[in-house]
């Protein structure tokens, strides 16, 4: 029988051992059902005319949740952001309404320890209300908080994530919500393209905003929000097309 002091001692180097691991390597331990599924995803070119919200140099399309305040995310090469835990959510400056196309491309850290919500957990939200998951959820049955979801609204009708640590993308077909007489005549409406495969197609939103969205008048335009939720998820070429 061991000592409470040796297995404190474990204890204490079980858990630096994980928080000194590379979350953008994956370890023995991990299987992949396929070798696509350690491939990245090819990044795909603004078109012209596409308005380009992150182009890997700066934030200047960008500031935090408050609508104000200058962005504290962090810039690594290869044109990337990540996340910082703490730092908040980042807003576009412009806002959209209508009907558009969004192209993010992001990947998600190795978080083997984390379990659910825990790994890799941030999203892309539509006009700031409307949430498409992101999330470490390869392998696993989807669910309406998985990867790919409409979050609390839809499944995606496939599983189509990379592992962890693979660029993975979204193209999102975007319509917003129609309004008469300032009462709600059609929902809002999505179709959700995750690493080309279509996992949503014209999919019906029935709540004004998901959880953790900004809220605010559904018949307003808003912007694109990428959320902090603690994990360094990173993002790159972000663009839109009205």
């Amino acid at each position: 029988m061991r000592s409470l002091s040796c297995v404190l001692v474990l204890v204490a180097a079980t858990v630096a051992g994980a928080a000194g691991a590379d979350p953008w390597k994956l370890d023995d331990q991990f299987k992949a059902a396929k070798p696509d599924d350690l491939k990245d995803v090819l990044t795909t070119p603004a078109p012209k005319g596409a308005v380009v919200l992150f182009d890997g140099k700066d934030f200047a399309s960008w500031v935090k949740k408050d609508g104000k305040s200058e962005v504290k995310w962090t810039l690594r090469e290869g044109g990337v952001m990540e996340g910082v835990k703490g730092h908040g959510d980042i807003i576009t400056q412009e806002k959209f309404d209508g009907k558009f196309k969004l192209h993010v491309e992001f990947r998600v850290p190795y978080e083997p320890g984390g379990q659910g919500q825990g790994r890799g957990n941030s999203g892309v939200y539509v006009q700031g209300r409307y949430e498409v998951q992101v999330l470490d959820s390869y392998g696993l049955k989807s669910g309406k908080n998985d990867c790919g979801a409409i979050y609390g609204v839809a499944a995606p009708a496939v599983n189509a994530c990379k592992a962890p640590t693979v660029w993975q993308s979204y193209d999102i077909e975007f319509t917003a919500p129609k309004f008469e007489n300032g009462k709600k005549a059609e929902p809002a409406r999505m179709s959700v393209y995750h690493n080309g495969v279509k996992v949503h197609d014209d999919v019906p939103i029935p709540v004004d905003n998901t959880t953790s969205g900004l809220g605010g008048d559904p018949s307003t335009p808003g912007p694109i929000l990428l959320q902090d939720h603690g994990h360094p998820v990173q993002y790159r070429n972000v663009w839109l097309v009205k």
